[in-house]
């Protein structure tokens, strides 16, 4: 090998294991999810060495065997009491989802690294409700792994929320967990120190931005003309150190000063409220990338940037909770058919993200109102056209605020007629649907095309009932009354 080849290849060698690992969330609560086969060619196609999932549906699992990547697999909340209860289930649980697939090397089969107990289960919003079954279900699930022969080959975590830590001050040398989450805390780092696991956390900027006015959206956003914030000697620069270095300190303080952190979740979304757009987020994943590419580190850990980093998320979810807010749905780094929503590169060196290939759509046809009819009660169609389908984007700062009436009402209409499969009678509303085969997107507004496949079969039985507790989007009830 040439001695300038050999350095170069030395050199990349050597940024990749100091900056850490990037990887990405794969989410699949949608009404018309991505086929699974689809989705890891879009993952190999970006390059994406990691992906971490949200539980262990089959069809995925399958989709990712042979694929090399290297996967954490999840287990959804409403689980966690009985595997805390049972380790028959727990053993039951591990033979299922990562004893059938698991493969070192990824072969044949899923290179599983981690199984992540609980979807940020201590959520300060979920109360109790998960709370005392986290540390029980985490040792069944550890020990059911060493039964298999598997405990030196997958680690067991468990995602911790953004609002777990917290600083009342803003400045991180004032960090520390939730008070009521101190026991839990300890028990949880005196666990995965023993077994050698990371702490994964979610890190989230935007939702800082939205809850701190003392933050800067330049501050977020890493640009270097941000007013920088200080803490004793300690100069912060951008969101994301300073909210890094307040789980450093909440970690320090309960004894664990040297844990490592995976950061399980961060992103930016790019719809449904103020600063989420495609633009916003291109600047806010460069300027991310840049900064973990550095090997800076973050003031209280210098030179020691996360371990792993995976971006939240892959694709846009439209039946995700939209509790904390609208934007919650439109997370994705694409599209949910699969389409770049703006320029970005998983690692170092590729240019553009590469979108999916050959998506199968529903036909090209909308549904909008018909300006022939009487619309004084329009208001109670579009009421229950958006309390089951996607209609985020029209809240307040969304790409589709500012279409006039009765533009809105066409869009309320649409996102239902798609989300049912196109079918007649899911545009009918009383006779104030009509079908059009002429798109009615307006500028940034888009009139989506759903993709072909069945609500009943994408959805796994398993999850079905976790996936229909949805709620009513609270944009809704400052709609204008149509008259």
């Amino acid at each position: 090998m040439p001695p300038n080849l050999r350095t170069l290849l030395f050199l990349l060698a050597t940024t990749a294991s100091t900056c850490g690992a990037i990887g990405v969330n794969w989410g699949t609560t949608a009404s018309h999810p991505l086929p699974p086969t689809k989705v890891v060619e879009l993952l190999t196609s970006n390059n994406v060495t990691k992906v971490k999932l949200f539980d262990a549906d089959p069809g995925v699992l399958e989709a990712l065997s042979g694929s090399k990547l290297s996967v954490t697999v999840g287990i959804p909340n409403a689980l966690l009491k009985v595997l805390n209860s049972s380790k028959k289930a727990a053993e039951s649980w591990v033979h299922d989802n990562v004893t059938r697939y698991f493969s070192n090397s990824g072969g044949g089969g899923v290179k599983i690294e981690y199984v992540a107990v609980g979807d940020e289960p201590l959520l300060q919003s979920y109360g109790e409700q998960f709370h005392p079954f986290v540390i029980g279900a985490a040792m069944n699930i550890h020990a059911a792994l060493a039964k298999a022969k598997l405990e030196s080959n997958v680690k067991v975590v468990v995602p911790c929320s953004f609002d777990s830590f917290l600083s009342e001050s803003g400045h991180p040398s004032k960090g520390h967990f939730r008070a009521d989450l101190n026991r839990t805390m300890i028990e949880l780092l005196m666990f995965l120190s023993k077994h050698n696991s990371p702490f994964f956390a979610t890190i989230s900027p935007f939702i800082s931005l939205r809850q701190n006015k003392n933050i800067s959206l330049d501050f977020t956003l890493f640009k270097e003309n941000a007013k920088p914030h200080n803490d004793s000697s300690r100069t912060y620069k951008n969101s994301f150190d300073l909210i890094y270095d307040t789980l450093v300190t909440a970690l320090s303080t309960v004894g664990f000063p040297k844990m490592e952190i995976v950061v399980s979740q961060i992103g930016w979304p790019t719809d449904g409220a103020a600063n989420a757009t495609s633009s916003t987020a291109e600047t806010f994943m460069k300027g991310l990338m840049a900064h973990l590419r550095s090997k800076s580190g973050t003031p209280l850990r210098p030179h020691n940037p996360p371990v792993e980093t995976y971006i939240f998320s892959l694709l846009d979810e439209d039946q995700r909770s939209i509790s904390t807010g609208n934007f919650e749905q439109h997370w994705g780094v694409f599209t949910f058919d699969g389409q770049a929503k703006y320029h970005f590169d998983f690692i170092l060196g590729s240019k553009n993200l590469v979108d999916a290939q050959n998506v199968e759509y529903l036909p090209a046809k909308w549904c909008v109102v018909n300006n022939n009819r009487d619309l004084s009660n329009a208001t109670a169609s579009v009421l229950e056209a958006c309390l089951h389908a996607d209609c985020s984007a029209m809240s307040p700062g969304g790409s589709c605020s500012n279409i006039s009436w009765p533009g809105n009402i066409s869009y309320a209409f649409n996102s239902y007629y798609q989300q049912h499969n196109q079918s007649a009678d899911s545009c009918e509303f009383g006779g104030l649907g009509l079908i059009t085969t002429v798109d009615p997107s307006v500028d940034n507004c888009k009139f989506s095309v759903q993709l072909r496949t069945s609500l009943s079969g994408s959805l796994h039985p398993a999850y079905l009932p976790l996936w229909m507790t949805l709620l009513v989007p609270t944009f809704l009830l400052s709609l204008p009354r149509f008259t």
